[in-house]
């Protein structure tokens, strides 16, 4: 691989990275503003299992759209 080559790819890849994390943030954004109550308080004070998972599955699928999106 060229030195060429090598730039651009770290250039799309910093690009896309950061792109995911934009994408990240303004979902889980959403996810906190539709909810009707506090999320940080009902996993973090109350033990919600079932709401920590659901965040989580959140994070996943977010992250496998935004590397589907990357691969192309």
């Amino acid at each position: 691989m060229k030195i060429a080559e090598l730039g651009d790819a770290l250039v799309s890849s910093l690009t896309f990275a950061i792109l995911g994390v934009v994408v990240f943030v303004i979902t889980f954004w959403v996810v906190t503003k539709v909810t009707p109550f506090s999320i940080r308080k009902e996993i973090e004070h109350d033990h919600n299992t079932a709401l920590a998972i659901l965040v989580a599955s959140v994070i996943l699928g977010i992250a496998m759209i935004v590397s589907a999106a990357i691969i192309g």
